[in-house]
């Protein structure tokens, strides 16, 4: 079976951003975007390690709001009611990366289970990925939230093989977050990193068994 990472693998983290400040009235944004972008979503993911590693959980939309808040403090936007507004809808309903839909349709039509283990609070996932298209391929969608901390915690992982009543073996893990695959394989599934953006992989444990561009690319390359 296949199981997939929502945010950065399935949905671009990066589109919020980049279509708010291409909008009007949101000139704001438009010198400082990518940068907005990526502060947010690192912090969005330091927030949700520190949570683990304290023994705390608030759900991901909170740790995804207190972040932006936090980013956008930091580029003096922090009283722009209507830029951080406009970036919370935009996040809430993501696009998926243009290759997925056809990749998730051969999975699916050839026989395959598919779900997504995510750090998304249900109401969240379940919402992301019906505004992206490509909720009717999906067998479940695995929330971090029945268990109150988040990846790459080994229990979030667990939730697959629990589910699904399978081996860590027989399950393949597509993630474009290398600490994410690192978690992914040790825990024992068969890894695919998603590399989107070229980056160097970090000197961390679970190497990921194949490293990719995109996830139709594992495809063609008879990965699957």
């Amino acid at each position: 079976m296949f199981v997939f990472d929502a945010y950065g693998t399935l949905l671009d983290v990066g589109a919020a951003a980049r279509e708010a400040a291409s909008e009007p009235g949101m000139e704001a944004l438009k010198e400082n975007w990518l940068p907005i972008a990526k502060g947010w979503r690192e912090r969005q993911l330091r927030y949700s390690w520190l949570c683990s590693m304290m023994g705390q959980y608030d759900d991901f939309w909170e740790l995804t709001t207190r972040a932006l808040d936090a980013t956008l403090k930091e580029y003096a936007l922090a009283s722009d009611d209507k830029v951080r507004a406009r970036l919370l809808s935009l996040y809430s309903e993501l696009s998926a990366y243009e290759e997925v839909p056809e990749v998730l349709t051969n999975l699916k039509v050839t026989g395959h289970k598919l779900a997504v283990l995510s750090n998304a609070s249900p109401s969240m996932l379940a919402k992301a990925v019906e505004a992206a298209g490509i909720s009717e391929w999906f067998d479940e969608l695995l929330s971090v939230d029945v268990l109150k901390c988040y990846k790459p915690t080994p229990a979030v992982y667990q939730l697959v093989t629990e589910r699904f009543e399978c081996k860590p073996s027989e399950v393949t893990f597509f993630s474009s977050n290398n600490w994410d695959v690192s978690g992914a394989g040790a825990f024992g599934f068969r890894t695919i990193w998603v590399n989107r953006t070229g980056a160097a992989w970090d000197k961390l444990p679970g190497k990921p068994d194949r490293i990719v561009k995109s996830i139709s690319e594992a495809q063609l390359n008879n990965q699957l």
